[in-house]
């Protein structure tokens, strides 16, 4: 049977918004293991770190490679929160910017509650509640500035998003 074209749309147009969603999606699993763990990036990060900046004792390292964790923690969730953002904006045009934000603050929530969870199965990582803290104060974050971005470069599409 024949899809008929409106339908085919759909799907063509549902595909556009959610896939960069479901790519994050299955980058975060990716990284949500041993692979991953601190135990296996502090290496190559100490590499990167001392061939741009020169030598770091031990204890500045640990401190150090805390701090880009966290750091990427915070910046890739507020990246995956745009994706949300973006996919909620295709999908649902018509609602304000402010329950797209909503909608992406929740969604990538559940993913990192659910990457968080996953990780405390797996013996060289640690799943913490403060992790999906940072990882939601990631995308509230990155939501603002596209938020403030847009208010001042396309003041007329926020007038309904207070």
């Amino acid at each position: 049977m024949e899809t008929q074209p409106e339908t085919r749309h759909t799907h063509r147009s549902w595909l556009y918004a959610w896939w960069p969603v479901l790519l994050g999606i299955a980058l975060i699993g990716s990284t949500s293991s041993d692979l991953f763990s601190s135990q296996h990036t502090s290496g190559p990060f100490r590499w990167l770190y001392e061939t741009l900046f020169g030598p770091v004792s031990n204890a500045h390292w640990a401190m150090l490679h805390a701090a880009i964790r966290k750091s990427c923690h915070f910046l890739g969730y507020g990246v995956f929160g745009l994706l949300w953002l973006r996919a909620w904006r295709l999908t649902l045009p018509r609602l304000h910017f402010t329950q797209h934000a909503l909608f992406s603050v929740l969604g990538a929530g559940l993913v990192a509650s659910a990457d968080e969870f996953h990780q405390t199965f797996i013996p060289t990582r640690t799943g913490t509640p403060r992790d999906v803290l940072l990882d939601c104060c990631g995308v509230i974050f990155m939501q603002i500035v596209i938020y403030t971005a847009m208010r001042i470069a396309k003041p007329g599409k926020l007038a309904n998003a207070a």
